[in-house]
């Protein structure tokens, strides 16, 4: 049985794939330039986290020598996973724009 080669549909999945491919290229530039910001629930530190999850930025705001070493330490842990939360957020919020509804986010 001779099969018939549908030109068009080919160069319509070649043109789809060619856009998945542009959109994820945008979405991988996005998450490294997007950056959040959170801080400590007692606002002593500050982390400033991209949507790929790297951390490029932590501040201790105020007197930290005035706290004890674990005080300091639960800050940094709860700033940290605030972070995490977020990078987390901003990746699924990209997803959403630069994709919406075509792909499910697979935490990417």
């Amino acid at each position: 049985m001779v099969r018939e080669i549908d030109e068009a549909w080919i160069e319509e999945a070649v043109e789809r794939y060619r856009q998945i491919e542009s959109r994820q290229a945008e979405f991988d530039r996005a998450v490294q330039a997007v950056e959040v910001t959170v801080r400590s629930p007692d606002g002593v530190v500050e982390i400033v986290v991209n949507a790929a999850g790297t951390v490029t930025d932590v501040r201790i705001l105020g007197a930290p020598y005035a706290r004890s070493n674990a005080d300091l330490a639960r800050s940094v842990r709860a700033a940290v996973t605030a972070a995490a939360d977020a990078a987390r957020w901003a990746r699924e919020k990209l997803w959403s724009e630069t994709f919406g509804a075509r792909q499910p986010f697979a935490g990417v």
